[in-house]
């Protein structure tokens, strides 16, 4: 993917770094494969805001993306590659001989008039998914499996991608995109190569609107709020938590630092070889 970048006319266009969408070869999405997506602003069934800095922007449709590659051992044909709102990665339309279509993550070098497969007969090419331990090692992975047909779970976001490293006792060893080396079934479906969009990382939005149109509210600092709205705010000017020294904490009192808030025995823990941080 090819970035644009302004002449700097103005404050707003000296950084700003955009998309050129050139990958992108279908407007529209297919209209039996877009579901309608209800915005909540943050708030949960009871009318309650659970997650904080959500709301507006602009209206979007959920595109049905088949993470489970459904149709084994049959070659579809890539007739599009879309733009998905809800994702940071690139959609890819596929039609399979009997007419069915459907869409999957496109990966990076993937192009119309090619054919995607799926099954532990695919051949291990950029877009078809195989078992893991059909994959020869040393492969670049993404949509990735945790359990056997749940459906892809990992390294589904823009430019992402995992290694192959081992396999052993019925398990494959995975270096996932954050280091962490992770033990999963080998029978569980990974797809061959990198998610596109790879440059999505060096984007600059360039003003706030934009952002708004994401559906992102603004997002106030702690310490600019007065007592009562956070345990930093306050203070005689700007201070470390009213005056004293205070550590970096949540609206809630909880660190944000350092402070570990995964469970000491969670039963995922058997399955990580190495954590994505080495212990000092």
């Amino acid at each position: 993917m090819a970035l644009k970048s302004f002449r700097p006319l103005t404050p707003v266009q000296r950084f700003k770094t955009l998309p050129k969408f050139d990958e992108i070869t279908k407007a529209k999405p297919e209209k039996k494969l877009v579901e309608t997506l209800k915005k909540t602003g943050g708030r949960n069934h009871y009318g309650r805001m659970t997650s904080r800095h959500i709301g507006g922007g602009h209206k979007q449709k959920y595109r049905l993306v088949d993470f489970k590659r459904k149709r084994r051992g049959v070659e579809a044909e890539v007739l599009a590659i879309e733009y998905d709102p809800n994702r940071t990665a690139r959609i890819a339309l596929i039609s399979y001989p009997d007419g069915e279509k459907s869409y999957i993550i496109a990966p990076a070098g993937l192009f119309i008039g090619a054919t995607v497969s799926a099954g532990e007969n695919a051949p291990p090419e950029i877009g078809n998914a195989l078992p893991l331990k059909a994959i020869p090692l040393g492969t670049a992975i993404h949509n990735i499996e945790l359990v056997p047909g749940r459906g892809a779970q990992i390294a589904r976001g823009a430019g992402q991608q995992a290694i192959l490293n081992n396999r052993e006792a019925g398990y494959a060893l995975v270096k996932l995109p954050s280091g962490e080396i992770r033990r999963i079934d080998e029978n569980a479906y990974a797809t061959i190569g990198q998610v596109g969009n790879i440059d999505h990382m060096n984007v600059v939005s360039g003003k706030a609107g934009r952002t708004r149109w994401l559906g992102r509210r603004p997002h106030v600092r702690g310490m600019a709020m007065n007592p009562i709205d956070h345990p930093m705010g306050g203070g005689q000017g700007k201070s470390k938590g009213g005056g004293g020294r205070h550590h970096p904490v949540s609206p809630w009192g909880q660190l944000s630092k350092g402070f570990k808030t995964r469970r000491k025995h969670k039963p995922s823990n058997r399955f990580i070889v190495a954590r994505r941080k080495a212990k000092k």
